[in-house]
């Protein structure tokens, strides 16, 4: 499982921070989205594997509704205005201290 920030906006990947899905989504609705998302990179690795294009791209744009449905792209969740820090790496932003600490173990 990924190391998620203490206020659960991103989990941390090889240093990189990726914002986490909306917390604030429904179990069923968060279940439903990320079937369609699964569904939707199942399609692009079809799409690519018989070389249809318009199908590929198509499936990238299945991933990405669904991606900003889930509240990891598109506008933040949170409502405090605070920066969206995506794909940043977590020693270059306000979460350093924390990460370094972490990473100590």
């Amino acid at each position: 499982m990924p190391l998620l920030t203490p206020d659960g906006r991103y989990i941390i990947v090889r240093g990189r921070l990726w914002r986490a899905a909306n917390p604030h989504l429904s179990d069923a609705e968060r279940e439903r989205l990320v079937k369609n998302l699964m569904a939707a990179r199942r399609a692009v690795k079809a799409a690519r594997s018989s070389g249809n294009q318009q199908a590929e791209d198509a499936a990238h744009t299945a991933v990405n509704r669904a991606k900003i449905a889930l509240g990891e792209r598109g506008p933040v969740w949170w409502k405090d205005d605070a920066p969206d820090l995506n794909r940043r790496m977590a020693r270059n932003t306000p979460y350093a201290d924390w990460f370094t600490q972490k990473a100590k173990g």
